[in-house]
């Protein structure tokens, strides 16, 4: 039976449809599995394996508890760039935060004369009125800045009690910061004077609760000690201190050290204070120790800058001397000294007034003894500087008002003298100047008799030893320029210079003897030098002049190349112009290739031996190495 067209046609359309249909699913199915894949490999890949991913069509949908906003964020961005973000539905939950800790409560108080302020962060459950009632009681009319704030976390333990201490500390402290914490408390003050400060510390650490950690920073100013004062003596072999004054601890170290030196055995009390004359207090404290113990008794006192040295009866007047004439070199320049020597039993000192003037070979000179007076000391020592230089003169004298008119006058003679010695003594005497010693001037002992005899007049007394030395040959002593020019001449005897076959370049074989020449010429100084080179009469004649130029100016080059200062040498080439033996043989032809090195004493020396073709040998060189000369190519 045949079908009609209509059943035909809507067969075909029914068809096509079921058909599309099939391929459609299929075609939603692949989109969903590669958008779930391509967003599982992106969640992986970035560290979210915690999302879960599914395709619902063209849909993605996201699931999952993420541990914090952050990574939900991340999470959602990522899987932006594998698919369209719209297709993305989010229903991600994000993980319960933890309990946050509670935040630390601490309190700075500060109290000085214009009132108490307070600032920190309290429990809510403290109570604050309270707090700041009490505070108000302590200070009276002062104010108070209340700057607290308050948190409702539960109380730390510790905290009432640290906090109750804290603000009670505050009634005896006027000046004060106090830190308080859970459990602890810190005190920074200052109180009006160290047994106020001791007393303090005792009070509080014994009213601290138990188990309170309490730190205290308690300070006391300084007392201000006028004068400022130190005594130190030594009496019968027993060292003391009257007084004591340091401006800082580590004066007070140094003090106490000096004196443990000198042979202290207790540990003095030295006050620290105020109102030191110098940050140099403790350097002169030491120098004076020092100058009492090398007396071994007397006393020294300290006075602001006026320090007094008095030595005990009996003492040697001359290490008297030596020793105050050290301490006033040693002193800093802020302390003015003054030196007391009882007289002896019989009303005079044992020894005679004396001056002396050592000079060392070095050059340093000392100056020890006594002198009229701290004016007569400064010029002398500027004296002696300019006679012997400033940094080789050491002054140590001792300033005494009864000595002769002339002493000075004696002094300054006996300076002058002694610069005319190369190493010596001066001793100056009420009746004599005695100069003793070694000059490398022959007649440095007439010339020295001469200079007193005019400075003092003749009736003076003066005594002279004075031998004389030779003076010793200086070690850098310049070789005479002939010695030079003969042991340049010596050297290459075994060695001629030699050069490369053909050419100006020095061979490697004449090494050694171009560094013996260089070790001379080290010792010769400067020299007027010509480097003459020289050929045989192989070739032509131009080519000859060429190239004795070249060897000449190659040996000059070698020469400063190991740093020989060659300003005064000049290089020259002879050519053939000047054989010293025969150019038929070729032992003729040797001997004339040479380098010579010419000592030239003044231009019109060079110009004449020029003309007269005969220049003296120095040294030769060696072209045995050359290959035998052919026609107008040899190397001569």
């Amino acid at each position: 039976m045949r079908l009609k067209f209509a059943t035909i046609v809507s067969l075909t359309f029914f068809l096509a449809a079921g058909l599309c249909l099939v391929v459609a699913n299929f075609a939603v199915t692949a989109v969903e599995r590669g958008s779930e894949t391509a967003v599982r490999r992106t969640l992986d890949e970035t560290g979210h394996e915690w999302a879960e991913v599914t395709a619902d069509g063209l849909q993605i949908i996201l699931e999952g508890t993420a541990p914090d906003e952050a990574s939900r964020f991340t999470a959602l961005s990522s899987t932006g760039g594998a698919v369209d973000a719209a297709r993305i539905i989010d229903r991600i939950e994000i993980a319960p935060s933890a309990d946050l800790a509670p935040p630390r409560f601490s309190v700075e108080i500060l109290r000085n004369a214009s009132g108490i302020s307070i600032i920190g962060l309290i429990p809510a459950g403290s109570d604050r009125s309270e707090i700041i009632g009490t505070m108000r009681e302590q200070v009276g009319s002062a104010r108070v800045t209340d700057l607290l704030e308050t948190a409702s976390y539960p109380v730390p333990e510790g905290w009432i009690d640290a906090l109750s201490f804290g603000i009670n500390v505050l009634e005896h402290l006027p000046r004060a910061k106090i830190s308080i914490g859970a459990g602890q408390v810190a005190v920074t003050a200052m109180v009006d004077s160290l047994q106020d400060k001791t007393d303090l510390e005792r009070q509080l650490n014994r009213n601290a609760p138990p188990g309170l950690r309490l730190a205290l920073a308690i300070s006391a100013p300084r007392p201000v000690i006028t004068p400022f004062t130190l005594r130190f003596g030594i009496e019968n072999g027993q060292p003391k201190f009257d007084a004591c004054s340091a401006d800082s601890d580590e004066s007070h170290r140094r003090i106490l050290a000096a004196a443990a030196a000198a042979g202290l055995n207790t540990s003095p009390n030295c006050t620290i204070g105020m109102g030191v004359p110098s940050t140099t207090w403790a350097r002169a404290a030491e120098v004076s120790i020092a100058s009492v113990a090398a007396l071994e008794s007397g006393s020294i006192t300290i006075s602001d800058a006026d320090i007094t040295l008095v030595a005990t009866t009996g003492t040697d007047p001359a290490a008297f001397d030596r020793i105050v004439g050290e301490l006033r070199s040693q002193l800093p320049p802020v302390f003015a000294l003054h030196a007391v020597l009882p007289p002896a039993e019989d009303g005079s000192e044992a020894d005679a007034p004396e001056f002396t003037a050592t000079l060392s070979p070095e050059g340093q000179v000392q100056l020890r003894g006594r002198l009229p007076g701290a004016e007569m000391r400064r010029i002398a020592d500027a004296f002696a500087k300019a006679r012997f230089g400033s940094d080789n003169v050491y002054t140590a004298t001792r300033d005494v008002a009864d000595l002769p008119a002339d002493w000075g006058l004696r002094v300054l003679a006996g300076l002058e003298t002694l610069s005319l010695l190369k190493r010596g003594v001066l001793t100056v005497t009420d009746d004599n100047v005695d100069l003793r010693g070694m000059s490398h001037q022959e007649d440095a002992r007439a010339e020295a008799a001469r200079l007193l005899a005019a400075k003092l007049g003749e009736a003076e007394g003066f005594a002279l030893d004075i031998t004389y030395e030779a003076p010793p040959e200086p070690e850098d002593k310049v070789k005479p320029a002939e010695l030079c020019e003969a042991e340049l001449s010596t050297v290459q005897a075994g060695a001629k210079i030699a050069f490369e076959p053909g050419s100006a370049t020095v061979s490697g074989d004449s090494r050694e003897t171009i560094d013996a020449i260089v070790e001379i010429l080290a010792e010769c100084g400067e020299l007027r030098l010509e480097i003459q080179g020289h050929t045989d009469s192989q070739g032509r004649e131009e080519m000859n002049q060429n190239l004795s130029q070249a060897r000449a100016q190659s040996v000059l080059n070698e020469l400063r190349a190991r740093r020989v200062l060659t300003s005064t040498y000049t290089a020259k080439g002879y050519g053939e112009s000047t054989p010293i033996a025969d150019n038929e043989t070729e032992e003729g032809r040797e001997a004339n290739r040479r380098i010579e090195f010419r000592l030239l004493h003044a231009t019109s020396d060079l110009t004449a031996n020029e003309d007269e073709g005969e220049p003296a040998p120095a040294a030769e060189t060696d072209d045995s190495a050359a290959p035998a000369p052919e026609e107008e190519t040899e190397d001569p």
